[in-house]
Formats: structure tokens, sequence, C-alpha cells
């Protein structure tokens, strides 16, 4: 069975803002680590996950790769990044 390709002129520029995003979130997680700590110290996997999934996909995103398949150009675009931080922001303050 053959994948859907999205059209393959879609524009594959650098996005300034997913790329801020991305070093604000892999500077914060360097420079600070108690940030993704649960409250008794312990590391928080779900918080992590989230975050770095955002981190990743702003990444992607931010450096200018666009996918050609549909499912791994939704995967790697903006929202995705925005439901990342949405589920970290809820994980971290849910606690």
């Amino acid at each position: 069975m053959m994948t859907r390709v999205a059209d393959a002129s879609a524009s594959s520029r650098l996005h300034p803002l997913s790329l801020l995003i991305a070093i604000a979130i892999m500077l914060v997680c360097t420079l600070y680590p108690p940030l993704m700590a649960a409250p008794d110290g312990k590391a928080d996997h779900g918080l992590a996950t989230a975050m770095f999934v955002a981190m990743s996909v702003a990444f992607v995103r931010g450096v200018g790769f666009v996918p050609r398949a549909c499912v791994w150009r939704w995967l790697f675009s903006g929202w995705t990044c925005c439901v990342a931080l949405a589920l970290a922001c809820w994980v971290k303050f849910a606690n």
C-alpha cells in the first residue's frame, strides 16, 4: 500500500520561532535539570518525555525540514510541538 505524499513544493526554509523554542527547551533542560524532577526529587519521566518530544519536533521544524509523507509532516508540525508543550505543562503543574 502506498502512503500519500504531500505536495513537494512546500516551503523548506528556516522557522526561527520553532528553532528558538527548541534551543530554549534544550538550554533550560540542560542548565536546570531540577525542573524535570518530581516533588519527591526523583526524575519525572513523563515530563522529560513531553519536553524532549517538543524539543525534537521544534528542531526538525526549525531547521526547515518538511517531511513529504502526510503522517510525518503532521507529526513534525508546530501543532505537535504545542501539544507536547501543553502536555509538559499539565504534567508539571498537575502534581
